[in-house]
């Protein structure tokens, strides 16, 4: 699915109320919606200046409600669904946000991870290899992804008031427009 406006991305992130990151709710404490707000709110306060790194914080894991089930997959669904609204940089970050997993996991291995980051990890190729890490490492984005990852993986807290999903909607706006403007550019 391919997201043609932020009317139907914000659809889609209300959609995520209530939609757990595992159909069974197994998984982390927080539905997707909170945990987009959370993660986009930590993305927020530690790069004020990022709005991109800030959007692929708040629709890193819509692909878990565009395929539910579809874990390992989930940040391409992602990533897929979101380029052609708000660009190839968030597009990309979403979808490193796995292989910044990865990466920690190999060049941090005592690193906690939730008990359902841990779970998927398998599934998403575990623990790079050193050549693996050292080709992440060469890519212009990995600084942000390792940031995108980082506030990931905090921003599961149940209770956490991180706004709403509507301060958002301007931030989202001014990139679409911004990449709309660049791709009529091309």
């Amino acid at each position: 699915m391919e997201l043609r406006s932020v009317d139907e991305l914000m659809e889609l992130l209300y959609a995520c109320r209530g939609v757990w990151d595992t159909p069974d709710r197994s998984g982390d404490p927080v539905d997707l919606h909170d945990h987009a707000l959370q993660t986009a709110a930590l993305l927020r306060r530690s790069r004020p200046a990022d709005k991109e790194l800030q959007i692929a914080g708040l629709v890193h894991d819509i692909g878990h409600a565009l395929r539910p089930g579809d874990g390992a997959g989930h940040a391409d669904h992602a990533a897929d669904a979101v380029r052609a609204l708000l660009g190839e940089r968030v597009a990309r970050l979403v979808r490193l946000h796995v292989a910044a997993k990865r990466y920690l996991a190999a060049v941090s291995p005592d690193r906690a991870l939730s008990p359902q980051s841990a779970l998927t990890m398998a599934r998403q190729g575990g623990a790079m290899s050193r050549a693996e890490a050292a080709a992440f490492e060469r890519d212009p984005l990995a600084d942000d992804a390792v940031t995108l990852r980082q506030a990931d993986d905090a921003g599961k807290v149940v209770g956490l008031d991180a706004g709403v999903l509507e301060d958002w909607r301007t931030v989202l706006e001014l990139a679409a427009a911004r990449n709309a403007r660049l791709g009529a550019v091309d």
